[in-house]
């Protein structure tokens, strides 16, 4: 099989590779149709963080159900599924109580292969989403946003729930990529009815203002907290999503969220932030790995399925596997907001 490889920062290539076979009884192996590009694969694609050369790459994507193993009993073959980065095992405490992004029975090496031909896929029983039908029956948009919910819409809803996000409130959002927009579809879902995304590109707040923000704060560091402080009439939002993991983003959160509330956070942190920053205004830090598959079957799924949400316009360029290349130097250069690779035929 074809499957997209990391061969040094600023490189990838794609090569045959031999095709997974199932390994446990909770395996499946998962023909892919789509996959995508994520923020988190820059750190590595630009050397801030370490991979091992000739690994395999990716953590999203949607596809058709080939084999399973023998304990699998709720998924079956031929059927259409999202693939979620998590792979939790519903079993744990974990799991049952929501958490399955933090599975107390972690997978080793799950994060990679996604971009690939076929995928071994662990927890397959539980972790798996079905989707109705075929990719078939779906248009190219639909299949975009069932793409979303392997990771990116998950995780930006993720930063709404753990910053506590209630009807009516004013909310920040930190960030203006995929997640950071997703983000603020998370909040609109919760009921939040003034949404102020922080974004200092224009086809960016553009599309956040098709996804439900209020106001765009294009301001930087602390002429953006003046900003905000000024439309909030010096308060501050009842909440703010930090979805960047910049320690600079941390700190900002903290300064723009009014006493006693909550500051969610998905964004892969850099360092802790200084805790005089919250502890002074009473201010909670909730948020990490999203919780993918409890998300799409409680809610994300529905809300795709019935058309109330539309997060697959986070695609803006879309690419075959062989050019996985001109994937990643497109969200490198900021080129798209996140690319899209297809990976077969419907």
């Amino acid at each position: 099989m074809k499957a997209a490889i990391f061969v040094e920062p600023g490189k990838m290539e794609v090569k045959e590779m031999p095709k997974p076979k199932i390994e446990k009884p909770t395996d499946a192996i998962i023909r892919i149709v789509r996959a995508c590009v994520c923020g988190s694969d820059l750190w590595w694609y630009r050397g801030i963080s370490k991979r091992e050369s000739g690994s395999l790459v990716g953590h999203e994507a949607i596809g058709i159900v080939e084999e399973v193993g023998k304990d699998v009993v709720a998924i079956h073959p031929g059927d259409f599924v999202i693939v979620p980065f998590t792979h939790g095992c519903g079993r744990c405490v974990a799991c049952r109580a929501g958490f399955d992004g933090s599975c107390l029975n972690p997978t080793e090496g799950a994060n990679g292969g996604y971009q690939g031909e076929y995928l071994r896929f662990e927890h397959a029983n539980w972790a798996l989403i079905k989707i109705p039908g075929k990719p078939e029956d779906y248009t190219d948009a639909q299949l975009n946003n069932f793409l979303t919910l392997a990771d990116v819409m998950a995780t930006g809803y993720h930063s709404a729930v753990s910053a506590e996000v209630k009807k009516g409130d004013t909310v920040a959002v930190i960030g203006d990529g995929a997640v950071g927009l997703c983000g603020v579809i998370g909040a609109r879902l919760l009921g939040a009815s003034r949404i102020i995304l922080l974004s200092h590109h224009e086809d960016r707040a553009k599309l956040g203002r098709e996804f439900g923000a209020t106001d765009i704060v294009s301001e930087r560091g602390d002429d953006a907290v003046k900003k905000i402080m000024e439309l909030t009439n010096g308060v501050g939002v009842d909440a703010v999503q930090e979805c960047v993991g910049a320690t600079s983003a941390i700190e900002q959160a903290g300064k723009i969220v009014r006493l006693a509330a909550v500051s969610g956070r998905v964004g892969v942190p850099q360092t802790e932030p200084s805790s005089n920053t919250l502890f002074w205004k009473n201010i909670g830090l909730r948020g990490g790995i999203a919780n993918v598959t409890t998300y799409d079957k409680n809610v994300l799924l529905r809300a795709v399925l019935e058309a109330e949400i539309d997060p697959g316009k986070v695609f803006t360029k879309s690419f075959d596997l062989d050019h996985i290349q001109d994937a990643y130097e497109a969200m490198d250069k900021r080129e798209a907001i996140k690319s899209l690779i297809i990976v077969s035929d419907k």
